[in-house]
């Protein structure tokens, strides 16, 4: 699905990605952890577009896509969240949702004067499918809530659903556990899985939580230093004594679940 060769990401003199290699299965659900530092989001916004890498590859299917901007890579199927939800806070959770397809009829004047039938069509159906949406994420209760009223947890939800809403291949989640009480963490981790095997969809997430990933993720990637640092089973990271290292020897093998 994806492929990494090679990549780096300097800013000056700072390599924050630096060389790292690495493959993300197509249906698997691939843990991204390490500590703070370490590279992982800026991994993640060289391969989402957000920012072009120095030198190195990004190919997604076969296909090169290194440096391409994220509208086209969502066109592609290639989609992330981010650590802080990006949600319409004046709109509500269902219209939120609805604004995601691109190239929608009601997006040209022309449209609004000569094909308004088109556009309700349009509208209906997004609809429809807005609703199922929030009905898979158990949130259909709050379709009519104004985004930015929602938990922390239910923004991250909300942001899951959008992925929804275009056909994603591949999923990039940055922290999507960040600042979550444990219901609805649990609440979407049951939603990524489901998505995994029922639709196909692959993930990649960046987490800190070692429980939620150790539930979730095989395999999971540790970065250190902008470099791939190991790659395994949870049980593989945590015996690891060079991942144990780049915790400052606090961290996986004796740290107490949560």
């Amino acid at each position: 699905m994806i492929r990494v060769e090679n990549l780096h990401r300097h800013f000056g003199g700072f390599r924050a990605v630096d060389g790292a290699t690495l493959e993300i299965a197509p249906g698997s659900i691939t843990g991204l952890v390490g500590p703070n530092g370490a590279g992982k989001s800026t991994l993640f916004n060289v391969i989402a577009g957000a920012l072009p890498p120095t030198s190195g590859r990004v190919i997604m299917d076969g296909e090169d896509i290194t440096g391409l901007p994220p509208h086209e890579l969502f066109k592609k199927g290639l989609l992330r969240t981010f650590q802080i939800a990006h949600e319409f806070s004046s709109m509500t959770c269902r219209e939120n949702l609805m604004m995601v397809p691109s190239g929608q009829a009601g997006e040209k004047l022309w449209n609004t004067w000569f094909n308004r039938k088109q556009i309700r069509d349009e509208e209906a159906a997004l609809l429809t499918k807005a609703d199922e949406v929030l009905d898979f994420l158990t949130i259909s209760h709050l379709k009519d809530e104004k985004a930015g009223n929602l938990s922390g947890g239910q923004k991250k939800l909300l942001e899951l659903g959008r992925t929804m809403m275009v056909e994603a291949k591949i999923v990039f989640l940055d922290e999507v556990g960040a600042g979550v009480n444990r219901t609805l963490l649990n609440t979407i981790g049951d939603a990524i899985q489901r998505l995994n095997k029922e639709r196909g969809y692959t993930f990649c997430m960046i987490e800190h939580d070692m429980e939620f990933i150790g539930r979730l993720c095989d395999p999971v990637i540790v970065m250190a230093e902008g470099k791939v640092l190991a790659e395994g089973t949870i049980e593989d990271i945590k015996s690891n004594e060079q991942v144990i290292e780049a915790y400052l020897g606090t961290g996986l093998k004796n740290k107490e679940p949560a």
